[in-house]
């Protein structure tokens, strides 16, 4: 299969979606991004990529970085991170408070923000123990000691993190929060806020491709731990479109609100797809429409 030539030709029928949709308006950072701009890479096992479009231009990566975080949880202490979030997907908003309070201070799982913010929290914890942060590990991963965060786009999300402070200090009120608010707040925004593109990207995620096992022979998760994280990116990477993104592309993946969308094919690859519109869900539009035509056209499915 010639993956260059089943990539242009992806690029080729999603153009016209290219500049669809709406970008994300409640950052302001974020709204003032050109939405005309779509890019695409494919990182193999092999070690071989491809790429078409603006996938050398950084975006902001956002939820992405849950994946990440979570990944580093479960190196740092096996599974203890499951005794306070859990793994179901949600069928809410990715900010809801409702199941917050009728779980008594446990996440549905850990891509809502209420469950990212406890996995931000138990990093914290686990500093001592020197596991990386998030900013770390992709600049070890891509091979890209440039890969920073965003300051601007850390500044305007602080400034406009009301609903993330509230969901902070519910968890503190029910005991699931042990560090102060203002320091995994920060921390929380630093990493959503790291600028990446999606060659960096693809790469950076070939470890849940390969079993755990990272770019330069780490294993930073067992086997059984990187299926279990693809598995959680299944079920609840996509906010409440989790099972439009299975019926549609069948793969682990992980939306940003920033327009990014890393896909895993075990064994095989990683993708990363960036395009700013979001649809109603907060999924890039022609990123969604992107992966489809990709799996359409490779028969890349776990199903």
């Amino acid at each position: 299969m010639n993956l260059q030539r089943v990539l242009d030709s992806v690029y080729e029928s999603v153009q016209p979606l290219i500049g669809s949709g709406n970008v994300a308006e409640y950052i302001p950072r974020l709204a003032a991004v050109n939405p005309d701009q779509f890019g695409m890479t494919v990182s193999t096992v092999d070690g071989e990529r491809y790429s078409v479009g603006d996938s050398s231009v950084e975006f902001s990566i956002q939820s992405i970085s849950k994946v990440f975080s979570l990944a580093l949880a479960i190196a740092g202490d096996d599974e203890e991170i499951w005794a306070r979030v859990g793994r179901e997907p949600s069928g809410a908003a990715f900010n809801s408070l409702a199941q917050l309070e009728y779980k008594r201070g446990i996440p549905r799982n850990p891509f809502m923000n209420a469950g990212a913010l406890v996995v931000v929290d138990h990093l914290i914890s686990l500093e001592e123990q020197h596991v990386p942060s998030v900013l770390d590990f992709l600049r070890t991963e891509s091979g890209n000691e440039s890969i920073s965060i965003d300051a601007l786009t850390a500044a305007s999300e602080l400034s406009h993190g009301d609903r993330n402070a509230a969901t902070a200090h519910f968890l503190r009120s029910y005991g699931n929060l042990r560090n102060e608010v203002s320091a995994v707040l920060d921390s929380y925004v630093n990493q959503c806020s790291i600028a990446i593109s999606c060659e960096d990207l693809a790469t950076a995620g070939l470890f849940l491709a390969r079993d755990g096992q990272g770019n330069h022979g780490r294993e930073w998760l067992t086997e059984a731990q990187a299926k279990r994280v693809n598995a959680v990116m299944l079920t609840s990477g996509f906010y409440d479109a989790a099972g439009e993104f299975a019926y549609r592309v069948g793969l682990p993946g992980k939306s940003g609100v920033g327009g990014g969308i890393l896909a895993i094919v075990p064994d095989v690859c990683s993708i990363c797809v960036w395009g700013p519109g979001l649809d109603a869900s907060g999924n890039s539009l022609i990123g969604m429409a992107a992966l489809g035509e990709l799996t359409d056209r490779t028969g890349w499915s776990i199903f």
